[in-house]
């Protein structure tokens, strides 16, 4: 079973959109998939909520009892997993990056957010987890794509090989 999560203590940065495109993508390529919202704002439930789609299942909880939930995934022969975190939740985002297998860091090409992705860094490091910044809502032109590359590869990190426009 795969299980990654989705982390950054800066709130607006796509944790929630890029953890949802990633669980359809692995539902629509055959992949038994759920997804954990660990968001107290449970923008991921409500978004199960509101589909005809039963699938992919999601399960809100809290940090303590992720584990539980991911043993449970494991029973149902769960493939895929994808843990959303609340920003500002050191505790729950350390619980989250601890389960998973790899963690991604969406990160808009901004000052305000690659000054702010150094303390997910941190997180990942501390749980001993690899981590990959996600560039997200990159613009389509200019040089602050490049300039936000250019300042992640800097923080010895690893950079996605996919942007997000």
């Amino acid at each position: 079973m795969i299980k990654i999560a989705i982390l950054s203590q800066k709130g607006g940065a796509g944790k929630t959109t890029l953890g949802l495109n990633n669980a359809i993508a692995a539902e629509m390529n055959g992949k038994q998939t759920a997804i954990i919202d660990l968001d107290p704002q449970s923008s991921m439930v409500q978004w199960g909520d509101s589909r005809e789609a039963k699938t992919p299942p999601v399960v809100t909880t809290q940090a303590q009892r992720l584990q539980n939930v991911l043993d449970t995934c494991a029973e149902n022969d769960g493939d895929f997993m994808v843990i959303d975190t609340a920003p500002h939740a050191e505790q729950t985002a350390l619980a989250a990056a601890r389960a998973a297998d790899m963690v991604l860091i969406p990160c808009r090409p901004s000052i305000v957010d690659l000054r702010a992705v150094s303390m997910t860094i941190e997180i990942c490091q501390l749980a001993k987890t690899p981590c990959h910044v996600v560039l997200n809502q990159t613009p389509a032109r200019g040089m602050l794509t490049e300039e936000a590359e250019a300042a992640i590869k800097g923080l010895g990190v690893n950079l996605a090989p996919v942007q997000v426009g």
